[in-house]
Order: C-alpha cells, then structure tokens, then sequence
C-alpha cells in the first residue's frame, strides 16, 4: 500500500494537474520517439540503417548546442507557464506534419530529419520552463518527492509509450503513432490552464555573489551569469560531466530498430518491447526509490556505481544475442539510470537558486540531452562500419572507462553524501 508520505508532493494541486497532463504527453512523446526510429529505418537502403540511425540524433542534437543556454536564459526571464503552453503548441504541430507527410506517402528521409530537428530546437525552450517550473510548485522540503515522482512519470511514459507505439505501427502503420503524440499535447496545455496562483521566482534574496541582485533579463550578462554559476560549482560540473559521458558511450537506444529487425528478428511488437525495456526497469526502481532517496546516505558512491553498472549492462547487451537477456540487459540500464538521474537531479536543483535553475538546466541539456543524441550518431556510424553488436559493446566500455576517470579526478563526487554536504565523509 502507498503511504502518503510516498506522494507528498501529489497534494499540491497545481504539481498534480502538470504531473498528469506530463504522464499522458509524455506517452505520446514516447511512442514518436520510437515510431521515428522504425520511420527512418524504412525510408533506407539496409546498408544505411546505421548512418541512417545515427543521423536523428545528429540532427537534434544541433538545436540543443545552438539554443540551451538562451532558452535557460529565456526560462529565467519569463513566464514559465506561458513558454510551455507556448512549446507544447509548437510541439504539437510538429507532429501533425510528420503524420500529414506520412499519410501522404512519405519516401523521403530528409523531412523527417527536418522535423525532428525542429522538435528538438522546441524541446530546448520547453525542458528549462518545465524542470524549473516544478520546484516553485512545491515546499522545498517536498521537492525530492516531486523529483522521484516525476522520474516515475517519465519511466511510465517510456514502457507504455514504445509498447504501443509497436503495436500501432505493426497493425496500422506509423502515421498513426504521430497523430496520438499531437493529441497528447492538449493535456498538458489544459493542466497548465488549470493552474491557480502559481507562485512568482524568488529574484532578490536568491541572487548569487557578484551578480545585480534580482536581475532576470535576457541579456548577454544573465547568459554569462548562468554559465558562471555551472563553471564555478565542482559538483554541479561534475555530475553534468557523468551525464555527458555515460549517454554518449552508451546510446543502443538509437540501434534497437537493427537489433530488432536483423539481429533478434523480432519485428516490431518485439521492438517496441526492447525499447520499453529500459523504463520497465526504471518504473520497478522510481517506485522503490520513493521512499529511500531521501536515505540514501553516500550519495556521489551511489551515483558512481549506478553509472558504472549503467555501462556494464550495455557491455552485456552488445553481445546478446537472446531476445529476454537482451531486454533484461536493458532493463539493468533502465534501473542504474534512474538512480543516477535522480541523485543527480536532487543535488542540483537543491543547490541552485531559483534564479538561475532555468539557466542551469538549459547549460544542463547539452550534457543530459546532447551526450545520447550525439552519442546516437556516434553509434550509429560506428554501427555502420564495424556492426551494431561492436558498436554498443565498444561503448559500455567507453562508459566504464569515462566513469573511472570522472571518479578518479573529483574527489569530491566520491565524499558527497548528502545535500548540502559534498565534503563530509
């Protein structure tokens, strides 16, 4: 049974209308993500697949270096909700012209890389409003629960989302897959039209030393501020350094189309499975971390090892050849994941002013969303040359490796325990 203590954060009613209208979008977005994959994979020769692959998280990782650190600036300088509500329309439309292109009989894969560019340059401006968003709506005190829960959220949306994106495209195509993302965007636009006195950014008290105090603008000096905050905060750099290395070494996520079609043959109910598999093992961990992150004593040891264990469940995938070990494989990368990501998430919004979080977050993106886009073209061309299996196993090994040498450099990531506490020990 769940106790309340467990969804604390739930009880506030404007973090419960976003959670729910998140949980149903975030499905959708899901399903596209998966169905975009399958879509360029058929829009190929087969011995393109890998380039083929590789080049959608090329495509939208360039939007993330050109626009993250002026989206956190515009998410420091704005209303939040009203720059989501502007995203989430955008968004939606996005994938209303992939399933207009679709229906119409696609045979071209530039329009899909031309859209999904676009989709990532509207997620650059929608990601810094909604994470910084989520810790005004909540006492501070509740602000790891609200944390878990939205991990929970996210995982939720990663196991239903690809399962029915499969099922969609194997019994009526994938056109389908992008109308259902389009509507699922309607959900968050009314949760956040629902929303009553939503607080305003705490500026004045809040401003970091050596900074105009209160100063929310969208100058180049609130830029520079932003970046000097990251810079100057070992830990906050040094978790967005794991983020990077893990995700760019260890992206199989973007090769699971070649895995499922040529490797496992298992078509595409199989591989919306294989891409679920992560967020099933993340969904088991999010539950059981609600009620522990908060205990988590060690927490830059946890958050080592969880990375590590991240890069070694890949290793295993790479050379898998059995459809339930790979997905158990996967599923391993899904539960160190989410452990990582949530003490990773904990230690910077609790240490970041409320100020300066929309620009932290937006420096954030090039590491945490940038590293497995860009690590997905890497993956994809190594998949090319040398085949998926050496491609993913090359790159858990790169995530050990990168992981030791992080460890070894920042002392301080290995004594953290606790926040507001990165030396005891």
């Amino acid at each position: 049974m769940i106790s309340r203590r467990s969804i604390v954060a739930l009880q506030h009613r404007n973090f419960r209308l976003i959670w729910t209208g998140l949980l149903l979008s975030q499905t959708g977005s899901m399903m596209q993500n998966a169905g975009l994959l399958w879509h360029v994979s058929l829009l190929v020769p087969p011995d393109q697949k890998g380039w083929a692959l590789g080049m959608v998280g090329l495509v939208r990782f360039l939007p993330i270096v050109v626009f993250s650190l002026v989206s956190g600036v515009v998410a420091d300088a704005v209303n939040r909700r009203r720059l989501m509500l502007g995203t989430q329309a955008a968004a939606a439309t996005v994938a209303v012209l992939l399933a207009i292109l679709t229906f119409r009989g696609l045979s071209a894969v530039w329009p899909v890389y031309a859209l999904a560019a676009l989709g990532a340059a509207v997620g650059t401006f929608d990601l810094p409003a909604r994470q910084a968003l989520v810790p005004t709506l909540v006492p501070r005190e509740h602000l790891p629960n609200a944390i878990t829960l939205n991990m929970i959220m996210f995982q939720t949306a990663s196991v239903a989302g690809p399962a029915i994106a499969g099922l969609l495209i194997a019994t009526t195509g994938v056109a389908w897959v992008y109308v259902v993302n389009a509507m699922s965007f309607g959900f968050v636009i009314v949760a956040l039209l629902m929303m009553r006195n939503v607080p305003g950014r705490r500026q004045s008290t809040e401003a970091s030393p050596g900074s105009d105090e209160g100063r929310d603008d969208l100058s180049l000096h609130a830029a520079l501020e932003g970046l000097r905050f990251v810079f100057r905060s070992p830990l906050i750099r040094s978790t967005m350094l794991l983020d990077f290395f893990a995700t760019f070494f260890s992206s199989a996520t973007a090769l699971l189309p070649i895995f499922a079609q040529d490797i496992l043959q298992v078509g595409p109910s199989g591989y919306g499975w294989l891409f679920a598999a992560p967020a099933v093992g993340a969904v088991v961990t999010s539950a059981a971390l609600v009620p522990l992150a908060e205990r988590i004593d060690h927490r830059g040891r946890a958050l080592l090892w969880s990375i590590a264990g991240y890069g070694l469940a890949t290793v295993v995938f790479g050379i898998s050849k059995s459809f339930w070990l790979s997905f158990a494989c996967l599923a391993a990368t899904g539960v160190t994941d989410t452990v990582s990501a949530v003490l990773r998430s904990i230690i910077r919004n609790l240490e970041t002013p409320d100020r300066l979080r929309g620009r932290m977050i937006g420096i954030n993106m090039v590491f945490f969303v940038g590293g497995p886009q860009l690590g997905e073209f890497e993956a994809g061309a190594v998949a090319n040359l040398f085949g998926a299996p050496f491609s993913v196993l090359s790159g858990g090994l790169g995530c050990l490796l990168a992981t030791g040498w992080v460890a070894a450099a920042t002392p301080m990531i290995r004594r953290y325990r606790g926040s507001g506490s990165p030396m005891m020990g």
